[in-house]
């Protein structure tokens, strides 16, 4: 089996998305902005899909700018990230 080997950019996504506090949510444009890539909304998006760690890289806490939920690639899927944010006390 081939060993995933993450992207820089996937690094720096994962890195800051650590940093969102429990309780709190961010859309895939803020945190293209917060590690200064504005364009990429959508590659941070794909980062979040590819992240090995949910929910310990809590990427459940990024959402859409419309604020659906967005994709989510842990176990259990978006009902999943459902129960994730609604035991974090977030409003959905």
């Amino acid at each position: 089996m081939k060993k995933f080997s993450p992207t820089k950019f996937q690094l720096k996504v994962w890195n800051y998305l650590k940093n969102i506090p429990k309780g709190k949510v961010k859309t895939y444009k803020q945190v293209a902005i917060a590690i200064k890539r504005p364009k990429s909304a959508r590659a941070v998006a794909n980062a979040c899909a590819k992240n090995p760690d949910a929910p310990k890289i809590p990427c459940h806490r990024v959402i859409r700018s419309d604020g659906s939920l967005g994709g989510y690639s842990g176990k259990g899927g978006i009902k999943q990230k459902l129960r994730l944010l609604r035991s974090e006390k977030v409003e959905i």
